[in-house]
């Protein structure tokens, strides 16, 4: 038997050996990498999640899309992601709203603690209070004062009764004393307009979904929560500043994985992303949008989101939301 023959032999008697679907099996990502996002386009999970799905192309050289699938305050995208095959091949992204689910339903169409692994938490973002820019209300005090002396006159808009803005807006009522009634649209950005166009008072929002508004005029910032002012806005107090005490409400966006995704695809993704946090890049964006650049992941992402989860059962308790 010559030489040759002998390597092909070896080599042949080393793929026998290994276990099924090893041979065809390359290093992740080897083909397209699909993000689903469970809300309607414009919104800052949106906003957020298409600028890391083109780092994460440009660092990997696979393509990472977005598809947007909105419905039922994020869960019909949560489902379909729930149900996918466990390959890291079709992850979800989602933001603080994915830890108030459990207290917004009375039962989830998916096992709230097992069918979604979380990934990595990457982006970090102050609620803003925003008001239209030509509008009468140039502070909080101005906004809270006109509630106290016109009861039921004041509305607030948000992507959706549920969601993160939603809970954050009951939140600030309870803590502000401020009387306001919730008008939900399809998505945050369609609230967003609805402001610009008058056709509501106020909105609480995540600052990436509107510091361009706010650039350009077309909307106003009258607080933000956290414990400093943005880069991006130096001149708007903290809710503290303003006078507003106990509101710490800070918004995420991260990507979780169906139950099952091999380790090594999580450990991937999760290098990958800590990589395109830290890039120069990513940085001025996240300082841009009034958002905080860090990392939060694996099983500290998991604390996080439980620890969350119990802090709006306290505002749903408050606030005398039912579940659906």
């Amino acid at each position: 038997m010559s030489r040759r023959t002998t390597v092909v032999w070896c080599a042949l008697a080393v793929a026998c050996a290994l276990p099924a679907g090893a041979m065809a099996q390359g290093a992740y990502p080897d083909k397209v990498v699909k993000i689903v996002v469970p809300y309607p386009p414009g919104g800052a999970v949106d906003q957020v999640t298409r600028r890391i799905a083109q780092k994460l192309t440009e660092q990997t050289g696979q393509s990472f899309i977005v598809e947007n699938k909105a419905g039922g305050t994020g869960t019909i995208g949560a489902l379909q992601v729930a149900r996918s095959a466990p390959d890291g091949y079709t992850l979800m992204a989602n933001d603080t709203t994915y830890s108030i689910l459990p207290n917004v339903f009375k039962k989830l169409p998916w096992d709230y603690d097992q069918d979604l692994v979380p990934v990595s938490a990457f982006n970090f973002a102050p609620m803003a209070l925003v008001v239209a820019g030509d509008s009468n209300f140039k502070t909080v005090a101005d906004l809270v004062a006109y509630s106290r002396a016109n009861p039921g006159k004041l509305n607030y808009g948000t992507g959706g009764a549920g969601t993160t803005p939603h809970f954050s807006t009951e939140a600030l009522k309870s803590v502000a004393r401020l009387d306001a009634t919730h008008v939900p649209f399809k998505g945050a950005g369609e609230a967003t307009l609805a402001l610009m166009g008058h056709s509501i008072d106020f909105q609480i929002a995540s600052t990436p979904g509107v510091m361009g508004q706010v650039k350009g005029g077309k909307l106003r910032l009258l607080a933000i929560s956290g414990d400093k002012r943005l880069k991006a806005a130096p001149d708007t107090p903290t809710f503290e500043e303003a006078g507003i005490h106990g509101y710490g409400v800070i918004n995420f966006t991260g990507l979780w994985a169906p139950k099952g995704t091999p380790a090594a695809t999580l450990q991937r993704l999760q290098k990958e992303i800590a990589v395109a946090m830290a890039s120069a890049d990513i940085q001025k964006f996240a300082d841009d949008l009034g958002a905080v650049p860090k990392v939060v992941d694996g099983t500290a992402f998991a604390r996080m989101l439980a620890d969350n989860t119990q802090l709006w059962s306290k505002v749903a308790a408050s606030a005398q939301i039912e579940k659906q």
